[in-house]
This record gives structure tokens, sequence and C-alpha cells, in this order.
């Protein structure tokens, strides 16, 4: 869970600013729902995606 903050603020939330909490709660939950989970490979799941992950999980 500590790598998964540590990519989250050094990916995302360091490099912008925020005018409201929505608005940062908004662009936090996009990127975890488009990015982190559809795109971003994990090494722990043979670097492939979460989605692609369970995509391959549910087949076999």
């Amino acid at each position: 869970m500590e790598s998964f903050w540590g990519t989250l603020k050094n990916e995302l939330v360091h490099q912008r600013r925020y005018a409201t909490r929505e608005e940062a709660r908004q662009d936090i939950f996009e990127w975890i729902e488009v990015f982190y989970n559809r795109q971003r490979r994990h090494s722990t799941l043979g670097y492939r995606s979460p989605a692609e992950f369970e995509a391959t999980s549910k087949v076999a």
C-alpha cells in the first residue's frame, strides 16, 4: 500500500496544484481507474496491468 501512495504522489499529485478538494478527488479517481488499473504495468502481476491480470485470471 505504501508503494501505491508513493506512486500516486510522484506521478500525479506532486505534478499538479488543485483549486478544490473536489478537483483533486476527481483527478485522483481518474488516475486510479483509467491509468493505474487499466494501463500501468505491475511487476508483481507479471508486468501486466491489473485489468489484464483480472481478464486472464477469469479465463483460466
